[in-house]
């Protein structure tokens, strides 16, 4: 299984973050699928993830700025963070779970990552 990230890696104040992860060798319909983040100097966040069901779950603090979405034709799932501040620059990943799991350590498949920068 591999993930690939892309989007834009600036995005500025105010603005909504929209990154896509690609999933090949497996279907999304199977499995969770998570956006996980990482602040320069800090660690992991569990941000939120889909379900092989469509059913959506997220970190309760970043709960009224996210939403993940999917596209099962193109075996694509996306996120999108509103309102984004400075403090949403980051390295973004999507990664994959055989079970629900909000814990980084157990997800078994991961993109590479791609930096995303909020800065006007």
């Amino acid at each position: 299984v591999q993930l690939q990230e892309s989007g834009p890696g600036l995005v500025k104040p105010s603005q909504t973050l929209s990154l896509t992860c690609t999933v090949s060798g497996g279907s999304i319909t199977t499995n969770y699928w998570s956006w996980i983040r990482q602040p320069p100097g800090k660690g992991l966040e569990w941000m939120g993830a889909i379900t092989y069901s469509g059913s959506t779950y997220y970190k309760p603090s970043l709960k009224s700025r996210t939403s993940i979405s999917r596209d099962t034709s193109k075996n694509q799932f996306t996120l999108q963070l509103r309102s984004v501040t400075p403090e949403d620059t980051a390295v973004y990943y999507c990664a994959r779970s055989e079970v629900f799991t909000t814990h980084p350590n157990e997800y078994d498949y991961w993109g590479q990552g791609t930096q995303v920068t909020v800065s006007s």
